[in-house]
């Protein structure tokens, strides 16, 4: 049985890196950059007020995968 979201993000650690947030489908739909990985995929769940785009983009997240990296420049270009 796949993680939940929410089992998912609890093991996503403090560092730096670049995180992609994928459909049911398995394709990815977005990928940002960290300077804490936790923190900021974790804000995207937190809040309750975002633009449509966002909120459209958070209903279809499935599952997210995370690479992380030595800092944020490294995050950056990889």
């Amino acid at each position: 049985m796949a993680q939940s979201i929410k089992d998912k993000i609890s093991t996503i650690p403090s560092s730096p890196g670049v995180y992609f947030f994928k459909d049911k489908k398995d394709k990815i739909i977005y990928i940002g950059k960290a300077k804490s990985l936790k923190k900021r995929v974790s804000s995207y769940f937190n809040k309750n007020k975002y633009d449509l785009k966002t909120s459209v983009m958070i209903k279809h997240i499935h599952d997210i995968d995370f690479l992380v990296v030595k800092n944020e420049a490294e995050a950056l270009i990889s």
